[in-house]
């Protein structure tokens, strides 16, 4: 299969083996028993997981002068292709570019292109080839490593080097724009975070910001004084039908990922409902986690509870697991859990109704700005990987 071409691009796609086309250089690291080889700290040396950086403009660690000779450490030169040799999880066949000249461990090696092979094509099309590269390292498949030899032998498409450059530099600029994206939605997170511990009382202390006009003091009161609590109940199995009329079933903390109900089952003799806008709670591991029920009827299992609430105490309690708020209630080793005692004499604050609105509704725009970043990320991660198969044979 061709891939989708360039205007004006001619060049006949070629096969060709990586090492005829680039040098591969594996790394080395220095014994760590010996002190002068890590000290002073002169040369940029990359360990296994930094690779997951994808664009290295510096390393954690750095060696000697000293280290570097004493060991089968090598220079790799800048805008080479690094890519991970072993690597715990998911690391092995994980590629970067190196934007400073760096040495590296034995489980990276670095791929120095020749001028025949643009060093952000070459980078994409093993990006692309992720998962076969995984699958040709030696061993079990889980346990086993790329090395200098297979990398050698491995096989690459190349296109004219203009073509090259044209792929290579759209791939990379989707990449920026990524990372741009990516940045932002960390602020938004950072910020709402920020807001959170300011906008609510904190360990007792009260909020640091507020709006004007708003100066009362904030009132305390347990959870099921100011809503109502309502703990869930699992059906029993025989409950479970697909013939009756369908209702949602929330049967437990997996069912909240993400703040959406996923689940959808048929039921019969079911009690424990909640409606929609409710706030559904965790009471099981991970304990905290915070959902709003979109539907007009679910059906909670056990592992869940319902409160009665406005968009004010649902980012209360989003706040209160942000903090570990929870942790103190948590008992069992086997299920780890809170009681729906200790969960309806929870402590929280209230103010008065228009407060509480506003507080609401600004947390409320600001997670819909961090959906809609995330959706443009995901959106744009979709764009990436659909040119990854289509601009490469």
């Amino acid at each position: 299969m061709f891939p989708t071409q360039f205007t004006g691009a001619s060049f006949t796609w070629e096969q060709v083996k990586l090492g005829d086309v680039a040098e591969i250089t594996p790394g080395g690291t220095p014994s760590k028993n010996i002190s002068d080889y890590w000290y002073p700290k002169e040369i940029p040396w990359l360990s296994s997981g930094e690779i997951n950086k994808e664009i290295i403009f510096s390393t954690n660690d750095m060696i000697s002068k000293k280290g570097f000779n004493n060991s089968s450490a090598k220079w790799i030169n800048q805008n080479s292709v690094l890519i991970a040799l072993a690597g715990q999880g998911k690391t092995r066949g994980k590629v970067a570019i190196n934007r400073i000249p760096l040495t590296t461990n034995q489980s990276i090696a670095g791929i120095d292109p020749s001028d025949e092979i643009y060093y952000k094509f070459l980078y994409h099309q093993l990006t692309k080839d992720y998962l076969k590269l995984r699958l040709i390292s030696s061993g079990d498949g889980s346990r086993g490593g790329l090395n200098k030899k297979l990398l050698n032998d491995y096989a690459v498409n190349l296109s004219g080097i203009d073509e090259q450059h044209k792929i290579g530099v759209l791939l990379s600029h989707i990449d920026n724009t990524l990372q741009l994206h990516e940045d932002h939605l960390q602020f938004l997170h950072s910020f709402k975070s920020f807001l959170l511990q300011k906008m609510f009382f904190d360990n007792d202390i009260p909020p640091l910001l507020r709006f004007n006009k708003f100066t009362e003091k904030w009132n305390q009161c347990k959870l099921n004084d100011h809503t109502i609590v309502t703990m869930g109940q699992s059906p029993n199995s025989k409950n479970y039908t697909n013939n009756q009329t369908g209702k949602i079933l929330v049967q437990g903390n997996a069912d909240l990922y993400k703040n959406k109900i996923l689940k959808r089952v048929f039921t019969t003799e079911v009690t424990k409902t909640a409606v929609k806008n409710d706030i559904l709670i965790s009471v099981r591991a991970p304990v905290g986690d915070i959902a709003r029920n979109q539907y007009e009827s679910v059906v909670i299992g056990r592992g869940i509870a319902s409160i009665k609430g406005n968009d004010f105490l649902y980012y209360q309690l989003e706040k209160m697991k942000n903090n570990g708020f929870w942790n103190k209630y948590i008992a069992g080793s086997t299920f780890k859990s809170i009681t729906g005692k200790d969960l309806k004499n929870t402590k929280i604050y209230t103010t008065n109704s228009d407060e509480e609105r506003k507080i609401g509704n600004i947390f409320s725009s600001l997670t819909k700005i961090i959906q809609l970043q995330e959706h443009k990320i995901d959106s744009l991660k979709k764009l990436k990987q659909f040119l990854l198969q289509n601009m490469f044979i």
